[in-house]
């Protein structure tokens, strides 16, 4: 018998012989598969990440770039990147609302925008060189076809500091939505403007873009004024047709070939397109109703409702003027009918001389429902139009107007403006010599066979009975104004528990807002409409338009009058405006004020039922 340490070794032996083979095993069976284990996760992430695992890669991975000199300035990782909420909320800013002010910079953009030039500069610089509209044409003018020989077009865009991207807008707008062979040129005259980068920046864009090629930028020797600078492009054009346009427009879809059609009928047709309307403070696009142009005594252009039913909406309507900022016209035509009254200043009253002559001197003018165009409709024109002398050329202009075309109904705008007759017209020899020469008729013509609709002070009124209740109903004053109206509350700001009312009185246009005692007063009473408006009293409208918030008379166009609520983690919540792209805030001395959303607490607000 084997003793008991003998036993042992040998089964210590044993073991070790064991366990070599299966070392021997576990080897050979390795060398069998592809590659190196992978380690099998219990849980499957996959449903984290959207993308395939091929298409998530690091920053500069494809370049192959040594890690040491990859860029990680920007993270791979949108999961993990800081979010814009409005403060005090846990709602997410949209980083698509195209207005947002998202830090001091972008505020800066928005306000000079509206400083230099009457809109948010901010949008338009978002919304870049082009961009998508709605075809806001009749459905009778979807399916028109039209010659393939129609003449050919020089767009003739004018501008004095003008923003960059609505100038460009502007001119991408003709040049990618317009037929090439109709296209002879696009003439860009830059009439003095201040700020010398904007032109860089419009020639650099010019050089670069082969797309642009028919487009010539112009400057004049000197400052020349809208008038003059339109007879100066004029004058370079060598197409068929003058196509003026204003320099912060988009042309819409098929908007050339009605006008040029129109004109191959007869070289005197004037023709206009429709004027759709851009918001000037969210940009947005938005179609107009048709209306045509007339004016008053005063000689102010002035839109009005058609005198009769629309049946048909792809045909011409006629117009006794024209707003005068976009029309076409044959090129010869315009020189022998006397170009524009170059004693005319700077800007106004142009539109109405120029509508006078083609109608009295055997032209006609029509408006084309089947051409679109958009306008940005300004609350205000961000340059004078006072000459270097002090004059204020849109009444020294209409003078002088008046002068030559009116004859005996001079009376009449003497009556209406009054204190003109003082002022020096300039020297109307040469346009009166021109009406002559072109043979044209008198103003007593025009008015029975064009403008019939034009009452004449101390005769019977034209209009029917019946037409004019109609109107009175129409008619209703700002401060009886019948509105949708959603709710009413008062707002009360949740740290101070005070509300919110006019620093004046509830029918004070321009007055700003403040903290005050929470009382159930009129002042206090704010009233929701299905416009998103916040309207005191019923009466006006709380308004962003100035940085400051404040009364103004309420216009129905959302812009700067649209507000919306967001929620907050508690019972407040944040009052923003679109259009400014800011929140509701209190600045000392407690006056109610805009702020950037994300730098401050803005869920503050509390909407008290009035119900």
């Amino acid at each position: 018998m084997p003793s008991t340490i003998v036993t042992i070794k040998r089964l210590l032996a044993f073991f070790c012989l064991c366990l070599f083979l299966w070392l021997i095993f576990i080897s050979s069976k390795s060398d069998t598969e592809i590659g190196p284990k992978k380690y099998k996760s219990k849980h499957n992430y996959s449903n984290f990440y959207k993308k395939k695992k091929s298409d998530i890669k690091t920053p500069d991975e494809d370049g192959g770039k040594p890690v040491m000199l990859r860029d990680y300035s920007k993270s791979p990782r949108d999961d993990l990147k800081p979010k814009l909420v409005y403060r005090g909320t846990d709602e997410e800013i949209d980083p698509n609302d195209i207005g947002l002010v998202k830090n001091t910079e972008d505020k800066k953009i928005r306000d000079d925008g509206y400083k230099k030039f009457a809109y948010n500069s901010l949008v338009s610089k978002r919304l870049g060189f082009h961009r998508d509209i709605n075809d806001t044409r009749h459905k009778q003018c979807l399916n028109k076809t039209f010659s393939e020989k129609l003449p050919t077009a020089s767009v003739i865009i004018c501008f004095f500091n003008e923003d960059f991207y609505t100038l460009m807008r502007s001119v991408y707008s003709v040049v990618r939505r317009s037929p090439r062979n109709l296209i002879k040129e696009i003439i860009l005259i830059n009439d003095h403007s201040d700020d010398d980068s904007i032109i860089e920046s419009v020639q650099s864009e010019l050089n670069v873009a082969t797309e642009l090629s028919a487009v010539r930028l112009l400057t004049p020797p000197q400052r020349l004024g809208l008038i003059r600078a339109r007879i100066f492009g004029a004058r370079k054009a060598s197409g068929d047709v003058l196509v003026f346009l204003d320099s912060h427009v988009e042309a819409n879809v098929q908007w050339l070939e009605p006008l040029m059609s129109r004109i191959e009928e007869s070289r005197t047709n004037v023709v206009t397109p429709i004027i759709d309307i851009i918001n000037p403070d969210s940009f947005t696009y938005g179609p107009s109703p048709l209306v045509r142009g007339g004016f008053n005594w005063g000689l102010n252009f002035k839109w009005e409702s058609l005198p009769h039913r629309v049946e048909v909406f792809d045909k011409p309507i006629l117009s006794p003027t024209m707003a005068g900022g976009l029309f076409a016209m044959d090129r010869k035509y315009f020189e022998e009918l006397g170009e524009y009254d170059s004693g005319l200043d700077i800007w106004g009253g142009e539109n109405l001389e120029i509508s006078f002559r083609i109608w009295m001197c055997g032209g006609r003018l029509d408006i084309i429902p089947c051409s679109r165009v958009g306008h940005v409709f300004r609350k205000r024109r961000p340059y004078t139009s006072t000459s270097k002398s002090g004059v204020d050329t849109q009444t020294r202009n209409a003078l002088r107007v008046a002068k030559v075309w009116l004859g005996d109904y001079i009376k009449h705008f003497y009556a209406t403006a009054t204190g003109v007759e003082a002022m020096d017209a300039g020297n109307i020899t040469d346009r009166v010599k021109l009406r002559e020469e072109l043979k044209c008729k008198d103003f007593a013509w025009y008015h029975k066979n064009i403008y019939p609709e034009l009452e004449v002070p101390g005769q019977p009124s034209n209009k029917k009975a019946s037409e004019k209740v109609q109107n009175l109903q129409k008619y209703e004053r700002w401060d009886q104004r019948s509105r949708n109206y959603t709710g009413s509350f008062q707002m009360k700001h949740i740290p101070s528990s005070l509300c919110v009312e006019p620093v004046e009185s509830v029918t004070a246009k321009g007055s700003r807002l403040k903290l005050s005692t929470c009382l159930r007063s009129k002042k206090q009473s704010w009233y929701t409409t299905d416009r998103f408006e916040l309207v005191v009293a019923r009466l006006l409208c709380m308004d962003a338009g100035k940085g400051d918030v404040r009364l103004m008379k309420c216009h129905e166009m959302k812009g700067q009058q649209e507000w919306h609520t967001k929620g907050g983690r508690g019972e407040g919540v944040t009052v923003y405006n679109p259009a400014a792209g800011q929140c509701v805030v209190v600045q000392d001395p407690g006056l109610i004020s805009m702020a950037i959303c994300s730098e401050q607490d803005t869920a503050v607000w509390k909407l008290v039922s009035l119900d």
